[in-house]
């Protein structure tokens, strides 16, 4: 499989985070699926591509032309594709994607998240969608999507439209073999 992993881009977060996308990449190579990525070096990002290289695995990274200065861009990709903007750089990492794996990170992630989402919800695309909720990082952000689901502003059935764990292994076998999400939003109360 074709694996989308999004998050931080940014090297100022702490090794708890870190140490999760490089095993998330190591195991995703283990597993023989290739990580399409934003193709960063740092953050996120560059611990999942560290991971699959440690893992001996392939990578595709997607990133707008103007990333491609000293630094920002992981050296160790199979391929580069780039775009002009961002957003197209977006369409290509759903488009190139069989499924979608969201690690902690900041404004961008959770962009990136939540038109994900979106297009789930609006029968778009049928591809699995996983939170690595690394450290319980997505707390507040479920916190926020469960108050919107009792005010009515969302459906609670949108909350079988993604997975969420911590264990790196029950992402990528929910990614592999989706189904009804294990947590129900009562279950998601204790997260």
């Amino acid at each position: 499989m074709n694996i989308c992993v999004y998050g931080a881009a940014s090297d100022h977060i702490a090794d708890i985070y870190k140490t999760a996308g490089e095993q998330l990449g190591e195991e995703l190579a283990h597993r023989g699926h290739r990580l399409i990525f934003g193709g960063g070096a740092a953050g996120m990002m560059g611990a999942a591509a560290r991971g699959v290289t440690k893992g001996g695995g392939h990578m595709t990274g997607i990133a707008p032309s103007f990333f491609d200065v000293d630094g920002v861009l992981y050296g160790k990709c199979d391929e580069y594709i780039f775009t002009d903007t961002m957003r197209e750089r977006k369409k290509r990492l759903e488009r190139l994607s069989d499924g979608f794996i969201i690690t902690p990170g900041g404004i961008g992630t959770f962009d990136e998240f939540f038109e994900i989402l979106t297009l789930r919800q609006l029968n778009q695309h049928k591809k699995p969608l996983a939170l690595l909720n690394t450290g319980n990082y997505f707390r507040y952000m479920l916190d926020m999507l469960r108050f919107a689901a009792d005010e009515h502003f969302m459906s609670q059935e949108n909350f079988e439209l993604f997975f969420v764990s911590d264990d790196v292994n029950a992402v990528l076998d929910y990614i592999e073999k989706p189904g009804k999400t294990v947590y129900n939003v009562s279950e998601l109360r204790g997260l």
